[in-house]
């Protein structure tokens, strides 16, 4: 539980979410039945409704790709965020502060309670000073000739930072040192050696960087003389790490229906004019390579990223150690291009010269990673001779180890053994997509599982469930996990399905839980207790047998003691009067 957020907490907060209201603001639902609401899936592309939503187990399962879960796995699979930021998004639209457990760090330097609103302060007043700036005119009348209209300026909130050296740090008022002390944190002012304290950004044309929920975490600066450096950007703060932040995603995911690629170009400016030609699917790294962790966030939104880049040398060195950089990211279902520009033009300047659907034309011909990798490859080794053949072997080998995708690596290792003229006993398989189909075989429902199925999508046969404990010592998988879901259950009276896996989550049993809370059992409600008590006592009787068992093997060594004995013959009498339970 991220070892802050009391568990308390989060079991309130599932209470008094309604997952049917959260869902329905997203992906509209309609009534299914007398119970359930049901829509096409969000997760995965189709045409005919499979998602469904429970509102008595507060959970959601789509018979088409798998998914399932409660509502901040809902918020942490729609919305692309971790644990932590899906319970702060569930706890703001209940207007709840989410509470921490004293004595509980973590490495990482904690947000201040007004970081955030101090950050959008900020590119507030960067954007009043664009527009009443004395040289708002001229900056105004820069942006104009960069092609940039109104609407473009407003959806990426650009602003202009004054070239005084205390602008911003007038604006805030800053008497107190903890204030003057936060707007050096966040990097918007420094100090120099004797103290004195000014503007980071001066006399530069403001780019806010917004993180995956919308917030401003830092800044860009694009010089608008001859001045250097010519962007400028936010240090890393408690806020912003710009290796994993990408500037502009928050942007491509308002626009309506699912992201089908992203675009990976070099500069703010670059992704704001493809904007402006209403290509809004562009991000940017900030002032640093495109690093692991950023596909890794570029593939949890989309399934095709195509990594852009100026086709001289300093270019495609970029996009060879960005290939690198992708490599672990690349799970079957996902696709990376690349495609490189002709010299001395960026996205922003081909875009104004060719217009957008020529440039979407050199995105359809951008090359696929193999493409891409085995030509660079080849440009350093010759495989026509035995010493190219060894090095190129050595370094393909290296580069599609690091590769987790069964069909990429198959693919990869198909084109390495012709390039070898080595023949390849690979069988070409086609490209998974983007998120499988859920498997067609069911999971097998055991007596066990049908208990803690049946129990944990209705809680409230806890009340005619015996109480049982020496089932604890039976040898018998999974009887721990439901005696110790009747624990939870009479411990919270009206605990729901939702909550009670919330308890396991991270936990081993989390999967086999989230499968038996989407398994359909078809039993009439009026039979619901009675199938649930013939499965609990069928359980029962397995550990009388057991225990039978067990004092025939003592009683053949002549060990039994009076009080076994006694036991040994009771059970045989119980087990011989019982009549087979009715159960699979």
């Amino acid at each position: 539980m991220a070892g802050q957020i009391p568990r308390q907490f989060i079991d309130e907060l599932l209470a008094r979410t309604d997952i049917v209201e959260l869902i329905d603001k997203r992906v509209p639902l309609k009534k299914a039945g007398s119970r359930n609401y049901t829509a096409c899936c969000p997760f995965h592309n189709e045409k005919s409704p499979s998602f469904t939503v429970s509102p008595d187990k507060q959970f959601y399962h789509c018979f088409g790709c798998g998914a399932h879960g409660n509502a901040i796995s809902f918020m942490m699979e729609f919305e692309q965020l971790e644990f932590v930021e899906a319970i702060e998004e569930l706890a703001k639209d209940l207007h709840l502060e989410v509470p921490r457990e004293k004595g509980q760090f973590n490495n990482r330097p904690q947000a201040q309670a007004d970081d955030y609103t101090l950050m959008q302060q900020a590119a507030s007043y960067y954007q009043q000073q664009l527009q009443q700036h004395p040289k708002a005119a001229e900056v105004q009348a820069y942006l104009t000739k960069r092609g940039l209209s109104a609407q473009s300026i407003a959806d990426y909130q650009l602003g202009y930072a004054p070239e005084s050296w205390d602008g911003l740090l007038k604006h805030f008022n800053a008497n107190s040192k903890a204030k003057r002390d936060q707007l050096y944190d966040l990097k918007l002012i420094s100090r120099n050696d004797n103290g004195r304290e000014f503007d980071f950004f001066r006399d530069r044309l403001m780019f806010p960087i917004r993180d995956k929920r919308g917030r401003v975490i830092a800044f860009g600066g694009r010089v608008l003389g001859d001045g250097q450096p010519k962007y400028l950007n936010s240090p890393e703060t408690r806020l912003f790490h710009k290796g994993r932040e990408l500037y502009g995603l928050y942007e491509a995911r308002q626009q309506p229906g699912h992201l089908e690629r992203l675009l990976v170009v070099e500069g703010y400016m670059d992704v704001v004019a493809l904007a402006e030609h209403d290509i809004r699917f562009a991000v940017a790294c900030l002032g640093t390579a495109t690093t692991s962790d950023h596909f890794h966030t570029l593939f949890r939104y989309t399934s095709q990223v195509i990594c852009c880049y100026d086709g001289d040398r300093a270019g495609r060195d970029a996009a060879w150690r960005a290939l690198q950089n992708a490599l672990p990211q690349l799970k079957d279902g996902v696709e990376l291009k690349f495609v490189f520009l002709p010299d001395g033009e960026d996205p922003d300047s081909l875009v104004q010269k060719e217009g957008k659907a020529a440039f979407l034309e050199r995105l359809a011909q951008a090359k696929p990673l193999s493409q891409y990798l085995f030509e660079h490859l080849l440009a350093e080794s010759d495989p026509s001779s035995d010493a190219g053949k060894t090095a190129l072997a050595a370094k393909a080998t290296e580069l599609i180890r690091q590769v987790p995708g069964t069909y990429y690596q198959e693919q990869l290792s198909s084109k390495l053994d012709n390039l070898l003229g080595r023949q390849s006993a690979r069988t070409t398989k086609a490209p998974a997509k983007a998120r499988p189909v859920a498997p067609s075989t069911t999971l097998k429902i055991t007596p066990m599982r049908r208990a803690i199925a049946l129990l944990l999508q209705n809680p409230g046969l806890v009340q005619v469930m015996p109480d049982a404990p020496e089932l604890a010592d039976a040898a018998l998988p999974g009887i721990n996990l439901l005696l110790s879901l009747q624990q939870h259950i009479l411990a919270k009276p009206g605990i729901t399905t939702a909550q009670l896996l919330e308890y396991w989550r991270d936990l081993p049993e989390h999967t086999i839980l989230l499968k038996l809370a989407s398994w359909e059992h078809q039993i009439a409600p009026e039979q619901l207790t009675q199938d649930f008590l013939d499965t609990f006592h069928s359980i029962e009787d397995l550990y009388l047998q057991q225990r039978l068992e067990a004092l025939e093997r003592k009683d053949k060594l002549q060990q039994l003691t009076k009080a076994e004995w006694q036991e040994y013959h009771l059970l045989l009498q119980a087990l011989k009067s019982k009549k087979p339970r009715p159960v699979n």
